[in-house]
């Protein structure tokens, strides 16, 4: 049993059957576990989209992607982070769910590592489509449960359509990766609940595991915020942003892994490409502690 979660407080019932540990099924441990992101370059149709070849998008990505398993990590994530300002789920098109697709696919391929998928703003059924077309073993949902005020206005989460959309795929294997108390909004719907109770909302919606946040890309997540959602959850808890190589021991101590990018980027710059070294380093840093 992962040595972070050992279950829910003496005081409270499970809130759901228990299920296997998504960790070791995708990563083959359950703590220590880094996550590397590779965020695309602009998308066909968004904003920053240069008019270029899609093919130089692809060619990025899996440098990235190669770039991150050369170093070390045990899994990815793609996402669409060049696509700022996100749409709403019902707003994007299916040039972002192909684009994402091939690159996953080719991403797969290249560092043949357990990847997800992570389709912005919260495009929880896109990113199914994309996970099980490119050959992707789980994707992140920003809001999975409950609803926030974000950048993009009032988001949903989509746990109850998600799901039936997985099954209907017959994608079951597809684990759910969920933040609480996600970054970039505001949470004035949910005020009136404290973040283990929202946390607890995701693993009876479904979610594997658990993402902790701090307040925006690249922020660390709080200490005492992870303690809280590690004691509403039996699920795994990750953390999702503001992993560096001076703070990754300390993130190990409280949480099972870390999703992280920003900070093993050149000059720790998010749109940046992904440098081997800067990876092996906090590798170096997080094995002292797996």
């Amino acid at each position: 049993m992962n040595r972070f979660n050992s279950g829910l407080p003496m005081s409270s019932a499970p809130v759901v059957r228990p299920r296997a540990h998504a960790l070791m099924d995708l990563f083959g441990r359950q703590d220590g576990v880094v996550i590397g992101v590779v965020h695309l370059l602009p998308l066909p149709g968004s904003p920053e989209h240069d008019g270029g070849p899609v093919s130089a998008i692809y060619e990025r990505a899996v440098r990235d992607a190669e770039a991150y398993a050369e170093g070390g990590v045990d899994g990815l994530i793609v996402e669409n982070h060049g696509d700022i300002p996100f749409l709403k789920p019902d707003r994007i098109g299916p040039e972002t769910a192909a684009c994402m697709a091939v690159a996953t696919e080719r991403v797969v391929r290249a560092a043949g590592l357990p990847t997800g998928i992570n389709v912005l703003a919260n495009a929880a059924e896109v990113a199914l489509a994309v996970a099980v077309a490119g050959g992707a073993g789980f994707v992140r949902v920003n809001q999975w449960a409950n609803a926030y005020v974000a950048n993009e206005g009032i988001i949903e989460g989509p746990a109850a359509v998600a799901l039936r959309y997985r099954k209907a795929l017959a994608a079951t294997s597809i684990r759910i990766f969920a933040d609480s108390h996600v970054k970039h909004g505001a949470h004035a719907i949910t005020a009136d609940r404290s973040v283990a109770e929202l946390t607890r909302d995701l693993e009876w919606s479904g979610a594997d595991v658990v993402i902790a946040t701090g307040q925006r890309t690249g922020d660390a997540a709080n200490k005492a915020e992870i303690a809280e959602i590690r004691g509403a959850t039996s699920l795994p808890v990750l953390t999702g942003s503001g992993a560096t190589i001076a703070n990754i021991g300390n993130i190990l101590r409280h949480a099972s892994g870390a999703i992280v990018a920003s900070s093993l980027k050149r000059d720790g710059v998010w749109w940046n490409e992904v440098e081997v070294d800067r990876v092996r380093a906090l590798m170096a840093e997080a094995a002292k502690y797996r």
